[in-house]
């Protein structure tokens, strides 16, 4: 059950970020049972790259979080927002980031959503 709050959690955000980042789409028709399907998808992606990868990167760079008193984590974000819509394209999933920009302001906003729903919501 919790896993599946993740990733309902992770597809509210990703979808106040396509309604809020130009740049960060997907290209079926809004309202349709294809739009919500997708974008349960790219949250399982985007939560499955966040679990795989970002521990890795944090490891790694470590002093980058250090000397930038963690703003290199906005980079880090936006890398992995990139990262997912490249994978979504790969797998011909309809999700598409155009850029580092809509990513950055996309994975904030991600960042933002899921933080409060994650207080309102229980774990």
């Amino acid at each position: 059950m919790k896993f599946i709050i993740k990733v309902l959690v992770v597809a509210a955000s990703l979808w106040v970020a396509i309604q809020f980042v130009s740049g960060v789409a997907i290209t079926t028709p809004t309202g349709t049972a294809q739009y919500w399907g997708t974008l349960l998808v790219v949250a399982l992606i985007f939560g499955v790259i966040n679990a795989v990868i970002k521990p890795i990167i944090e490891t790694i760079g470590c002093a980058f979080y250090v000397l930038t008193l963690g703003l290199f984590a906005l980079v880090v974000n936006a890398g992995l927002m990139l990262l997912t819509s490249w994978v979504s394209e790969q797998l011909d999933v309809p999700f598409h980031v155009s850029g580092f920009w809509p990513a950055f302001w996309g994975a904030i906003v991600v960042s933002i959503v899921s933080w409060v729903l994650s207080l309102v919501l229980p774990d």
